[in-house]
């Protein structure tokens, strides 16, 4: 348990560390995508996209392994199996010479970062719960956001002084030092008493236990319409900002301006969500993403790119959203299910990653010379969302009326 002002720091700055290996090993890569795309032979933007949204299925798959084991041996032998993971990994994309080898690499890569991200919220949900969960994961999260800020500048720089393998090697790096930080410092959060022996038929019985709960299965599948709506985003930037807008130096700043946004909105929720809760911060959040997102596509249906500045504050609006949404449709999915939480966190991962994955591949074909199927896209997704909130906060009313009803019975 993480109980001093001093020692909670640490585990924000800790946990945090464990997620920004993930954005590290995805944002620094993104300038250089034209360029590994070029060396392993391929010049289709859509191919270059798989090297990110491919990750993420590697990073939504793992957790099925990585979770149930963590509940059965412990939290930090997991993040250790991990980081070795990644770190093979790492060198299998450093001698890829063709698309399909980087790929698998990319994959890999993901698997094992899956493990310190699937593994950093399981001792969060250890240690926290309620809106005390949702105010640490923003904290985390926060924290966590400086990586793209300072990530593509920081991969277009080792690029142009070394070459596209040195930002591999980076990262690898990192992760050694975050690891050796992880090994030193912070202790067990799962304590020997609620261990749960390794079953192979473990997935079957948690997937049963965690569709009991209507409230952790909505929100996992809003976080996956945002999550996808978003990993098109990540996935299509560059090649909006470089190829249509022509701002290959501005890109990897365009890129870190964008990801402040969604650092301050995190920053604020982290004190909004104890004032006003999560339900309400995620029913005005979607709103607003729902909103802005329609805005766009009803003034710009042509499909003419507007002024980039314009493009900027759409997207600056979008993306504040999405701050107060990450971390508190998290926290909402796990909240109910904090005795199973390292199958749960690993479940649900899988779920939001198992939609994010389709629907960013689907949107993304289409962003080629116009930004607007990417508005399309968040329209769409936010308004599926919205569509199961209504659901979800009219089962809630409908349960509150009949414990009224048997109250005064």
């Amino acid at each position: 348990m993480v109980k001093t002002k001093r020692s909670q720091a640490e585990f924000v700055g800790l946990m945090a560390s464990l997620m920004a290996i993930v954005a590290l090993a995805l944002d620094a890569l993104l300038p250089a995508l034209d360029v590994i795309g070029r060396s392993i032979g391929t010049a289709d933007p859509t191919e270059n996209q798989l090297l990110i949204i491919l990750f993420f299925l590697g990073l939504g798959s793992g957790p099925l392994i990585f979770g149930p084991v963590s509940d059965s041996l412990g939290r930090k032998p997991v993040v250790f199996i991990g980081f070795a993971l990644f770190i093979l990994a790492s060198l299998l994309c450093v001698s890829a010479t063709d698309l399909q080898t980087m790929v698998l690499g990319r994959i890999l890569q993901g698997i094992g970062l899956s493990a310190p991200r699937t593994i950093s919220i399981a001792m969060i949900r250890d240690s926290y719960s309620g809106d005390r969960m949702a105010r640490i994961m923003s904290f985390v999260t926060v924290v966590f956001i400086l990586v793209p800020v300072i990530a593509p500048a920081s991969g277009k720089l080792i690029m142009d002084s070394y070459d596209w393998q040195a930002i591999f090697y980076t990262q690898v790096f990192c992760s050694l030092l975050v690891c050796l930080w992880f090994w030193r410092r912070q202790p067990e959060t799962l304590a020997p008493v609620n261990r749960k022996p390794f079953k192979f038929n473990l997935f079957g019985k948690g997937y049963k236990e965690l569709i009991k709960y209507r409230q952790t299965m909505i929100y996992t599948l809003i976080s996956g319409f945002i999550t996808g709506s978003f990993l098109v985003y990540l996935s299509t930037s560059q090649q909006i900002f470089e190829r249509q807008y022509g701002l290959d130096e501005s890109f990897p700043y365009i890129f870190a301006g964008l990801a402040i946004t969604i650092g301050t909105a995190t920053f604020m929720n982290g004190s909004l969500v104890m004032r006003f809760g999560m339900q309400r911060l995620i029913t005005l959040s979607l709103i607003s993403f729902f909103a802005v997102s329609l805005t766009y596509v009803l003034l710009f249906p042509s499909g003419d790119n507007p002024h980039v500045s314009i493009l900027l504050t759409f997207f600056g609006l979008q993306f504040f959203a999405i701050g107060f949404l990450f971390g508190n449709l998290r926290a909402m999915a796990m909240e109910p299910v904090g005795h199973i939480a390292g199958i749960a966190a690993a479940l649900t991962g899988f779920l939001s990653t198992l939609m994010a994955v389709p629907i960013s591949t689907y949107i993304g074909h289409y962003v080629l010379g116009t930004a607007l199927p990417l508005f399309i896209g968040f329209s769409i997704c936010s308004f599926i969302s919205l569509l199961l909130l209504g659901v979800a906060r009219s089962e809630d009313l409908k349960e509150w009326r009949l414990k009224l009803i048997r109250s005064k019975a």
